[in-house]
């Protein structure tokens, strides 16, 4: 015994005409979707986030590297970060390859 689901064959006799193919193309817009949602948008509210951390950096952050190096941010422009690592050891980078600031300076406080 066959069942049939009239849904997905068509009409009977194999005419389904346009509503076959519409029918036809559901799974396939139902997987774009799926993808969009799962990997496509996450990323881009990701490059969105970062690109804002970028933008914000100041002088005083302390920060993190791509590598893992730990710095404060000495001086900075469009292009280039220049880190204090230690005492005497001042490292430049990609601006872009911050990914974390550890905390911000010290705001002076006013009465």
């Amino acid at each position: 015994m066959h069942y049939v689901i009239p849904v997905l064959m068509g009409s009977p006799g194999g005419q389904g005409g346009a509503e076959g193919f519409f029918v036809s193309l559901l799974p396939i817009a139902a997987m774009v979707a799926i993808l969009w949602f799962l990997l496509i948008r996450p990323q881009q509210k990701e490059q969105q986030r970062h690109g804002a951390l970028v933008k914000g950096l100041k002088k005083g952050d302390e920060v993190v590297t791509v590598g893992g190096l730990y710095g404060r941010i000495m001086s900075l422009n469009e292009e280039k970060v220049s880190l204090k690592v230690t005492d005497g050891v001042k490292v430049d980078v990609e601006r872009s390859k911050v990914v974390r600031v550890l905390s911000k300076p010290a705001e002076p406080e006013t009465s």
